[in-house]
C-alpha cells in the first residue's frame, strides 16, 4: 500500500511536465497541421476549408524553392569552418602544453550565449554599406578601393550570414570534440608512440576516426538546427536585393505573420519538417554506409 500511494505521488509530480509539453509541445502540431488545410482569417477568427490548395501553391511557389536554397548555402558556408576551426581548436587545447584551457574554451564558448538578434544585429553594423567597421577597416588599408554592398550582393550576404553562425557555434563544438577527444584511451596514443607515428599520423589515423560518432551527431543536429535558422537572418540584410538571406522559416514567418496568411504558414511549416526530415536522413544514411565499408 506505501509503495501504490509512493506512486500516486509520484505521478502528481510529473503531471505538470506532461501537462506543459501536451499544451505547449503536441496540440501545436496538430492544430498546425489542421490550420494547413484551411484560409484562416486570424482578425475573425473563422476558417475556410481549402484541402491541399495550400500545399499546392507551396509546392509551386519559387520563393519557397528559393529559401530552401538560401538556408541550405547560408549551412554550408557556416558549417564547413565551423567544424574546422572546432576541430582544430579542440586539438590545441587537447596538448599537455596549452595553459588555461578552462579559460579559451570559456572564451570560445561565450558567442553561443549571445542572443541571435544581437548577432546579427552586430554583423548589420560591421558589414553595412557604405559605413560599416568591415569596410572602414579595408579602405584604411587600401585593400578595397570603394565601398562593398554585403547586402545587395547575394553570395556575400549570404557568406556574411554563414560567418555570423559559424561565430556563435563553434565553441559550442569544441564541448562536444573536446568530449570525444578525453574518450579516447591514451593507451592507444602510447602505442601509437611506440611504433613511431608522429603527431600528424597519430591524428589522421587514431584521432579522427574514433571521433566518428561525435562528428555524427554534431552534423544530424547542425542539419536540424542550420535549416532552422531564422533570427540572425533576419536581422542581417533584410532589404537586401532579392532577399538573398531570406531562409526557409523567415518565409514561413513572413507568410504568417507579416502577411497574416496563417493556413499557408502552416503549410510552409510542414514543408520545413519535410525537408529537415529529408536531409538528416540522407546525413544518417551516408554516415552508416561508411561505417558499414569501414567494417
Amino acid at each position: 500500500m506505501a509503495i501504490k500511494r509512493r506512486q500516486k505521488w509520484a505521478y502528481l509530480f510529473i503531471l505538470p511536465f506532461f501537462a506543459t509539453f501536451l499544451t505547449f509541445g503536441i496540440y501545436p502540431i496538430f492544430y498546425t497541421f489542421y490550420i494547413s488545410f484551411h484560409d484562416y482569417n486570424p482578425l475573425t477568427l473563422q476558417m475556410t476549408f481549402v484541402g491541399l490548395d495550400n500545399y499546392d501553391r507551396l509546392i509551386h511557389s519559387a520563393y519557397f524553392f528559393d529559401s530552401i536554397l538560401n538556408t541550405i548555402v547560408i549551412w554550408l558556408f557556416s558549417i564547413i569552418p565551423q567544424l574546422t576551426i572546432a576541430i582544430i581548436l579542440s586539438l590545441i587545447l587537447n596538448e599537455r602544453w596549452v595553459k588555461n584551457k578552462s579559460l579559451l574554451r570559456s572564451v570560445y564558448y561565450f558567442p553561443n550565449l549571445i542572443t541571435p538578434v544581437t548577432i546579427g544585429m552586430l554583423f548589420n553594423m560591421l558589414f553595412g554599406y557604405p559605413g560599416g567597421m568591415v569596410n572602414n577597416l579595408m579602405a584604411s588599408i587600401g585593400l578595397f578601393p570603394q565601398a562593398v554592398d554585403f547586402a545587395n550582393t547575394p553570395i556575400l550576404a549570404k557568406m556574411v550570414g554563414g560567418i555570423a553562425i559559424c561565430w556563435q557555434n563553434f565553441g559550442y563544438n569544441i564541448i562536444f570534440i573536446t568530449a570525444g577527444l578525453h574518450s579516447i584511451s591514451s593507451d592507444v596514443y602510447e602505442a601509437a608512440e611506440v611504433d613511431g607515428a608522429n603527431a600528424w599520423q597519430r591524428t589522421r589515423s587514431i584521432t579522427l576516426p574514433l571521433l566518428k560518432p561525435i562528428m555524427l551527431y554534431i552534423m544530424i543536429t547542425s542539419i536540424i538546427g542550420g535549416l532552422q535558422i531564422f533570427d540572425i537572418p533576419k536581422m542581417l540584410f533584410k532589404d537586401g536585393l532579392g532577399n538573398a538571406t531570406r531562409t526557409m522559416v523567415l518565409y514561413m514567418y513572413e507568410a504568417a505573420f507579416e502577411n497574416w496568411q496563417f493556413g499557408f504558414g502552416a503549410a510552409c511549416a510542414y514543408g520545413i519538417a519535410v525537408v529537415i526530415g529529408f536531409f538528416s536522413l540522407i546525413s544518417i544514411l551516408v554516415t552508416n554506409r561508411k561505417g558499414k565499408e569501414a567494417k
